[in-house]
């Protein structure tokens, strides 16, 4: 009995309970194609067996295996073809002899073997995919082998959900380790800049509340920066943006002592920050040296896009006539130095009885460029 049994080979029902272990354990939609296509051959014992994905308004032929090739690889609009109307009707085809059927498009069919086949959704509700078994004469397929290609097209259906939700998950795992990784970079940074500002406030310091004065000025000033860029997701600012937290807070803007004149554009992480915090600078200094400290001193400030070009230009009239300190401070350094290299541009300063100029020039570039006219930013 035992010997007759292992001549006519494993039933149905436990090649489908092998399948469904193999299924459970497959990683990707490349190995569920592996499993159905031999499982399913073996289950119906058709002549050929294809696994095909819906991908969007297209049939994509993933898989395959059988005694002639087939069309593995190759995509069809869902209307085209067989695997197309089941999907599309949600229901499981039939076709007894393939020459005596309208749906079934003669010129793709009539290079292969060809003659009867079944073809049946991977799950109806929502077909994501579609099974086809194919024999080499028409014949109408039995129930039972319809039967077990329903259940195959079942275990498959949980299968690439399985699939789908492990790539979900570790998509996610993944975003969540860049968001660390993200985070602690940004953290570093910050505390970077802090304690650079310090060392750098320090030394011009002239007392303990001076050092108090200037170091919260210059913290706030990064602080603003970055309330904008988290508000952003980290993707960057507009002009706009800073000049709001900087300039257009500024009571001397509602004075006509400070005069703003600003093209739109986009600026890069980065480079935000130090745009803010050389305005800031600039104001301060103007303030409590320049044009700003007189009683009818102004400024004109001027951001501008021309000739893939980018121009800042702060302007002081009217203040007390100055000269080039023997020594740049913190801020000047930072508004000549530091904004001008994260730009890749070149920037000076200059001194003269009117008041100080700042003039900055940098190439357009992906750490600023223009918006154009009627768009926004994203």
């Amino acid at each position: 009995m035992g010997a007759a049994q292992s001549l006519v080979g494993p039933s149905p029902l436990s090649l489908l309970v092998h399948a469904i272990e193999q299924l459970s354990s497959a990683r990707t939609i490349e190995q569920i194609a592996e499993v159905v296509r031999t499982s399913a051959r073996l289950m119906s014992g058709a002549d050929g067996v294809t696994f095909v994905l819906r991908d969007g308004q297209f049939c994509h032929y993933l898989d395959e295996d059988a005694v002639g090739p087939l069309w593995k690889g190759r995509r069809f609009p869902l209307e085209t073809c067989i695997s197309g109307w089941s999907m599309m009707h949600r229901q499981t085809v039939v076709i007894p002899e393939i020459r005596d059927d309208a749906r079934v498009p003669q010129d793709a069919y009539s290079p292969t073997f060809v003659r009867s086949l079944v073809m049946t959704p991977v799950r109806p509700a929502d077909p994501l995919a579609a099974i086809g078994a194919y024999w080499d004469h028409p014949r109408q397929p039995t129930d039972e082998e319809v039967e077990a290609l329903s259940m195959m097209a079942r275990a498959t259906a949980t299968a690439i959900e399985n699939v789908q939700l492990l790539s979900s998950l570790e998509q996610s795992l993944a975003r969540r380790e860049a968001l660390i990784r993200e985070l602690d970079h940004r953290v570093k940074n910050t505390l970077a800049a802090t304690l650079s500002i310090a060392n750098q406030t320090l030394p011009t310091a002239t007392s303990a509340a001076a050092f108090v004065e200037s170091f919260n000025g210059r913290l706030m000033a990064l602080s603003r920066a970055h309330e904008i860029l988290a508000h952003r997701d980290w993707a960057g600012a507009t002009l706009s943006e800073c000049l709001d937290r900087v300039i257009r807070s500024a009571p001397e803007l509602d004075q006509g002592r400070l005069r703003l004149n600003a093209d739109c554009g986009v600026i890069a992480n980065e480079t935000a920050v130090s745009l803010i915090l050389a305005l800031h600078e600039l104001l301060d200094n103007a303030r409590r040296h320049g044009a700003l400290s007189a009683p009818f001193g102004t400024v004109d400030l001027e951001l501008a896009f021309a000739d893939d070009r980018f121009r800042m230009t702060w302007t002081e009239r009217g203040g007390p006539i100055v000269s080039a300190p023997a020594r740049r401070g913190f801020g000047l350094r930072l508004a000549e130095m530091g904004l001008a290299r994260d730009l890749g541009g070149k920037a000076e300063v200059r001194f003269g009885s009117e008041g100080m100029v700042y003039a900055l020039e940098a190439p357009v570039s992906v750490r600023i460029m223009p918006i154009a006219k009627g768009a926004t930013a994203a």
